[in-house]
């Protein structure tokens, strides 16, 4: 077993101390936090607020009464008087609070549920809207991954937020109105009462901040242990799984991850439990030595025993109310904390900006697309992806960029989208940088088909349609898109035609091969109305046969419109107009197929060995 890294041991004294003023400083969040939820509804906000207001003086008016109740029947029997209205008046009144306590208690929790599930779905919202939002790039690193994860998981965990702010206001308010009752009759009583209850909410305090410390630390080793539980029961790697034996590795790695954790969070459950019960038993004393306080008085004949019963009572629900206000307090502060996780994920800025106000993209492109010295290499990383690249992209005219594998021709069609920001130069499109389009408009003239593209485990029509996702419900478009990549032949064969939901994940399901899945991947690309179109191997799954019969009714249809290919087939790449030939992010040799023949460079050899490959 690995011993825990030193990384996730405890903290000192003066960390635990500085993170102490975090957590409360994290309450800051708490007001936007409210906006949130009233922004999400105003009406089952408002609502909950007002009946929580008024079950905030209900405690002590139902002691109130039942203390008058006790009197009162204490007075009939030592004078034997034969009306007894005041006192059925009395227990007429405790039992219409009781049925509108609970009645406010069931509206309450009512509204508490459908204002948490309301705020958790549009915070999910906010965060699908905000993730689109930023760069590609930052999606590549671990450390805002991290960030992206811990900001998915506080989506529905801190909704509770909500009750618990909303019922420490009440309890509040409870406990200063049962406080003033204590006060008219003994003031001692409040000072026994916080003596009760401070160890026990430092303790709660120091022990959230070391669990709380504990998870934030963990984060990549549980997004670990995630992927692990992915990867060992998941229908897309069920068969690597079980060609390779894979299972006893995975599990292996998942018991000694997870042990981890187990020990680390054992020792703090453990301090936690024994600490607990230790600083509860000094609020417990404290109480009892008040209730003493209380008998002695009403055995003196000081007070009634109504007001006994209404002082201990009183005592006895703010002891339990100051101890749940000072541990909710605790919990507030941690779960402030962890909503900062949630909106320090929404002040993440993007470094390519949407630009509304940008120029729109000529119909059609004028002078074509030019790359000036392009440059490009991922923040805090000293190695270029792409270095120095100058060329240009002419009006109609279809490019292919060949490569080895790593040579930067999907990190250049991902410049050439604005996924990625030039390090260095720029790109102009008729003369004007990328950067200063309307970055929704520069990508709808842009169809890209990926090489890693996504299989969408939905309908045949949602799959093609989400390269026009707008037209979702043009199904002319779509038989169009799906005739033109020839998905047509795959799709009529498929029970339900359109409508057949594809993969295994969900009922009725098909699942395609890896060409069919292809040819509807490259519908997509029809679907869109762009003036470029961008194929990053997406026909890698077809035989040499069909990726050429592909391509070739792909020329057909893109007439008059710009296009860049990536493909490893020189078959498929002679096709081109011109061919761009990367090595380490740098162009070697550009030109037509023939030209770089005749130049009898590296593109010469490459295609000869695999024109050897035939023979």
């Amino acid at each position: 077993m690995k011993k825990i890294p030193a990384s996730k041991s405890f903290k000192t004294k003066k960390e635990s101390s500085e993170s102490f003023k975090k957590r409360f400083s994290a309450l800051q969040n708490l007001p936007r936090f409210f906006r949130l939820v009233w922004e999400t509804n105003k009406l089952l906000t408002s609502g909950n607020i007002i009946f929580r207001l008024i079950k905030s003086g209900l405690p002590l008016l139902m002691l109130y009464i039942g203390k008058e109740i006790i009197d009162e029947v204490v007075r009939l029997i030592n004078h034997r008087t034969d009306s007894h209205d005041y006192l059925w008046m009395l227990v007429g009144a405790e039992l219409g609070l009781t049925i509108i306590s609970d009645l406010l208690n069931r509206c309450i929790n009512l509204f508490d549920s459908l204002l948490g599930d309301l705020v958790a779905n549009k915070t999910s919202v906010d965060l699908v809207h905000h993730a689109a939002k930023l760069d590609l790039y930052q999606f590549e690193n671990p450390v805002f991954y991290d960030k992206l994860e811990r900001a998915r998981r506080q989506t529905a965990g801190r909704t509770v937020l909500l009750s618990q702010t909303l019922a420490q206001i009440q309890d509040i308010l409870t406990l200063l109105s049962l406080g003033a009752g204590l006060v008219v009759f003994n003031p001692w009583l409040i000072l026994i009462l916080i003596i009760a209850v401070i160890p026990s909410f430092l303790g709660e305090t120091h022990f959230n901040e070391r669990t709380y410390s504990l998870t934030r630390s963990w984060t990549p080793e549980r997004r670990e242990l995630d992927y692990l539980r992915y990867l060992g029961s998941s229908a897309e790697t069920a068969k690597e799984v079980k060609v390779f034996g894979l299972e006893n590795y995975l599990a292996r790695r998942f018991k000694e991850l997870s042990e981890e954790y187990y020990l680390a969070n054992r020792k703090i459950a453990i301090s936690r439990a024994g600490w607990g019960y230790f600083l509860s038993a000094i609020g417990t004393v404290a109480y009892y030595a008040a209730y003493v306080f209380v008998l002695i008085q009403t055995l003196g004949g000081l007070i009634t025993i109504g007001t006994m019963t209404f002082l201990s009572g009183s005592f006895q629900r703010m002891h339990g109310m100051l101890q749940a206000i000072m541990s909710r307090f605790s919990g507030i502060a941690e779960n402030a904390l962890y909503l900062k996780d949630l909106f320090d994920f929404f002040e993440i800025e993007p470094t390519i900006l949407a630009n509304e106000n940008g120029h729109t993209i000529l119909r059609p492109i004028k002078k074509g697309i030019v790359f000036e010295n392009v440059s490009f290499k991922y923040p805090e990383s000293d190695f270029w992806a792409i270095r120095n690249l100058s060329f240009t992209l002419n009006p109609g005219e279809k490019l292919a960029l060949v490569g080895e594998n790593g040579a930067g021709k999907t990190t250049l069609v991902k410049l050439l989208a604005c996924l990625y920001k030039p390090t260095e130069g720029r790109i102009l499109i008729d003369g004007i940088d990328i950067l200063d389009y309307n970055l929704a408009d520069l990508r709808a003239n842009i169809g890209i088909i990926f090489q890693d593209y996504i299989r969408y485990e939905m309908t045949v029509s949602d799959n093609i349609a989400v390269g026009d996702i707008d037209n979702i419900n043009d199904k002319e478009a779509i038989q169009i898109a799906s005739d033109m990549s020839m998905a047509n032949e795959v799709i009529e064969r498929l029970p339900n035609g359109f409508e057949q939901v594809l993969g295994k994940r969900f009922k009725e399901g098909t699942e395609l091969s890896g060409g069919q899945w292809q040819k509807i991947a490259l519908a997509r690309a029809y679907m869109r109305d762009a003036q470029l179109i961008v194929l990053d191997e997406p026909t890698s799954a077809l035989d040499a046969r069909a990726e050429h019969k592909v391509f070739q009714r792909f020329s057909e249809l893109i007439h008059g419109k710009m296009a860049v290919l990536i493909s490893h087939r020189f078959s498929t790449v002679r096709m081109a107009d011109r061919i761009l030939f990367m090595e380490k992010g740098k162009l070697i040799e550009y030109g037509s197929h023939e030209e770089l023949l005749n130049l009898d460079g590296k593109y010469a050899e490459l295609f000869q060995l695999q024109a050897q490959g035939y023979l």
